[in-house]
């Protein structure tokens, strides 16, 4: 009878040799590009806005800022190894995506609403979603494939082109959208986009292909019609909009064929699956709280006005203050670690190791090498991630105060001098009356208006937008008071003064005197020493920058598959660690750039924007060494039983990197901790000395990796069969 059973079970159990394939791949590996590309839409697109956000509408200051946005993308990459876990022992992958997208579209749309409270709850439910939907949606592109199949790399490089598509265009549209006309736009368009990703997942056939067809339509409308107006940016807009139709038409073409096979993803319980999922939700609901006191440093609890941290500052203080670089880096580790979120996440990182180094120890010789090899090359990873993910905290600050981002019609002379002319601060049709105006842009940042309105200006707009927050964050007349006295005592316009009067004058509330400026030309005997002022012209959003490194991933990421296929055909492809290797040197090339960038920045501490582009180009190519081939490495080199919990321990390590990217971080903070930000002279080398320093240690550990390579490369026992 047990023979019976096993002969029954094994005939029913899906062959992905007899999936239906699409230029070569399983036609399901499209729609879960289509799932994975809204889903990061969503991510991407709160992202862009997140950090921006916190420090010009919540008024948080640099160093609270990178700590929440740090405890926030470290808990988004460790809940995946308990997703995993769950997934794998009790509902398959299928639902755990399902929950995960809920959860994630419940907090986008929180995002929107413009509360502490909700703001901290909706980072909860983010973290929680993205648990359950990140590690199983990759390990279920994993199972569309045979084992030993040759195709899998590219399969995982096309589904990596498919979340940077989506990453791409988040920028473009939420990005512009959410800092050109309100955050709450932008926070709405990632609510859209979660949904739709989840729609695109459970729906029937038909339906799927409709909307994926209208939605890309849609989408690639609002790219073409929501853009700054200059030329490079809309023709890149442009470019995104033609790969999201394309890419829309082959999905369609795939669903046609038969798409996502519907065992895929099952649950290998069904017996308990309802049980088990009752179980589930039911401890969800009760984590969601825990996550919101993590994420807020306990913010959130009644009597509680700052972050908190576990040790005192008494104990930290002295290491603060020591003169050794090496004691005030502990001092960062140890203030980040003693965080809830960060004590957290070591305690789950000791928990995941422990528990893998046991399972690993109980393989056989094949199995336990092939561990040894993620181990090492995940400790790689964690490095690579802890150095890129700066992209989202201390060098999107980089690019909005230090990066030249306006594309000028023409420059201020000596001639101009004295004069003053009526500038907007908001888009030209916000109001009939600012037709033809140029618009004050970041191009201004670093010089001095003489105009005697600009005092009284600044200060009703600093009283409207901190008197417009919610009650509990508003500040004491005292404290309002010292606010607008550090800024009328800044020598120079800075971007404290540009934020202020950009928030104003996007209030609902705002009246047609909010939304402009006079300002009286200020020009040195000296002019070019000083810094030249560009006038009229576009200026391109910070956050839009953050869309580089994805539209390079779709340029070069089939150049990359096309590159390693050519050299496995003529006996030359590069070993998984040698690529590793190449993707962290290629990483410390990117952060040379911003440095040699800040020693080559004007007198005003303004930095040429090709930099920051060849900086998102190194950081691309050194990120398709090392992201889809690392994928691609933990379904190949993990036990079956176990891949989706070694799934989600790439992710935690992931997370680990998080942490210690918010650690470096605090390094590039430029205003004390306080949220006056000084003008872009002054910060322009307190960026580039971080950066010089990143690039040495990311340069140093792809060679140490290098080094390595042979032996890791002999541990993965390449052509062995895979350990069950």
């Amino acid at each position: 009878m047990s023979g019976d059973t096993a002969a029954s079970k094994q005939a029913s159990s899906p062959d992905p040799q007899n999936y239906p394939q699409l230029f070569g791949h399983p036609t399901g590996l499209y729609t879960l590009f289509f799932a994975e590309m809204w889903e990061r839409f969503s991510y991407y697109g709160m992202r862009a806005l997140l950090l921006f956000y916190m420090i010009k509408q919540l008024g948080f200051g640099d160093s609270d800022a990178y700590a929440i946005y740090g405890a926030y993308t470290a808990l988004v990459y460790m809940t995946p190894f308990f997703g995993g876990m769950i997934a794998d022992k009790l509902l398959g992958g299928r639902t755990a995506v399902v929950i995960g997208g809920l959860l994630m579209a419940a907090g986008h749309l929180l995002m929107s609403f413009q509360a502490e409270w909700m703001f901290f709850t909706a980072l909860a439910l983010l973290i929680a979603g993205n648990g359950f939907f990140k590690p199983n949606i990759s390990t279920i592109v994993g199972s569309l494939y045979p084992p030993g199949s040759p195709k899998r790399d590219g399969g995982f490089t096309i589904f990596y082109i498919g979340i940077n598509l989506g990453a791409a265009m988040a920028p473009l549209l939420c990005g512009y959208v959410g800092e050109t006309y309100g955050w709450h736009y932008g926070f709405g368009l990632a609510t859209i986009g979660m949904l739709v990703g989840l729609a695109v997942f459970v729906a029937p056939t038909i339906i799927t292909q409709i909307m994926i067809l209208a939605t890309a339509m849609a989408s690639a409308f609002g790219l073409i019609w929501f853009n700054p107006g200059d030329m490079f940016t809309f023709w890149t807009n442009v470019a995104v909009a033609l790969a999201l139709v394309v890419s829309g038409i082959v999905a369609v073409i795939a669903l046609a064929k038969g798409g996502l096979p519907s065992e895929v993803g099952r649950t290998s319980k069904p017996n308990t699956y309802f049980a088990n999922l009752s179980k589930v939700l039911v401890c969800t609901a009760l984590v969601i709280p825990i996550l919101v006191i993590l994420v807020s440093g306990c913010k959130v609890l009644p009597g509680v006005n700052e972050m908190q941290t576990l040790i005192p500052d008494s104990v930290i203080q002295p290491m603060e203050d020591s003169e050794s670089k090496l004691v005030k880096g502990l001092a960062e580790f140890v203030k980040e670690a003693s965080r809830p979120a960060g004590l957290i996440l070591v305690i789950a990182g000791l928990f995941a190791s422990l528990f893998l180094i046991k399972e690993a120890l109980r393989m056989d010789k094949v199995g336990r090498e092939r561990m040894y090899v993620i181990f090492v090359l995940t400790f790689f990873s964690l490095l690579f991630w802890a150095f890129f993910e700066q992209s989202g905290s201390s060098l999107n600050n980089f690019t909005d105060r230090n990066v030249d981002r306006v594309m000028e019609t023409k420059t201020a002379s000596k001639d101009d001098h004295g004069k003053t002319a009526k500038l907007r601060l908001v888009p030209e049709s916000s109001h009939a009356s600012l037709k033809g105006l140029d618009f004050l842009s970041q191009e201004f940042l670093g010089h001095v208006n003489s105009h005697p309105s600009l005092m009284d200006k600044l200060s009703t707009a600093i009283t409207n937008v901190e008197m417009g927050k919610e009650e509990s964050k508003r500040p004491s007349k005292e404290d309002l008071e010292e606010t607008i006295q550090a800024i009328h005592n800044q020598d120079v316009f800075t971007m404290s003064g540009l934020t202020y009067l950009r928030e104003n004058a996007k209030r609902d509330a705002a009246t047609p005197e909010d939304k402009w400026i006079n300002w009286t030309y200020t020009i040195p005997d000296q002019a070019d020493s000083a810094g030249s002022l560009g006038l009229g012209g576009i200026e391109i959003p910070a956050s839009v920058f953050q869309s580089i490194n994805p539209i390079f991933i779709m340029v070069f990421g089939l150049v990359f598959t096309a590159l390693w296929g050519i050299m496995a055909s003529i006996g030359i492809e590069p070993s998984t660690p040698v690529k590793f290797a190449f993707g962290l040197a290629q990483l410390g090339l990117a952060f040379l750039c911003p440095y040699l960038g800040a020693q080559m920045a004007d007198a005003n501490g303004m930095v040429p924007v090709i930099w920051i582009v060849l900086t998102y180009l190194f950081m691309t190519t050194g990120e398709l060494c090392l992201s889809p081939v690392g994928l691609s490495m933990v379904t190949k080199l993990s036990p079956a039983r176990l891949v989706s919990t070694v799934m989600g321990s790439w992710f935690l390590a992931t997370a680990f990197s998080q942490f210690l990217a918010a650690i470096i971080a605090q390094y590039a903070t430029v205003n004390d901790g306080g949220n006056i930000v000084p003008g872009p002279s002054e910060t322009v080398h307190i960026y580039g000395d971080v950066y010089f320093g990143i690039a040495i240690c990311s340069l140093a550990a792809g060679g140490l990796c290098l080094l390595l390579s042979p032996l890791l490369t002999r541990w993965m026992h390449q052509g062995e069969p895979q350990d069950e």
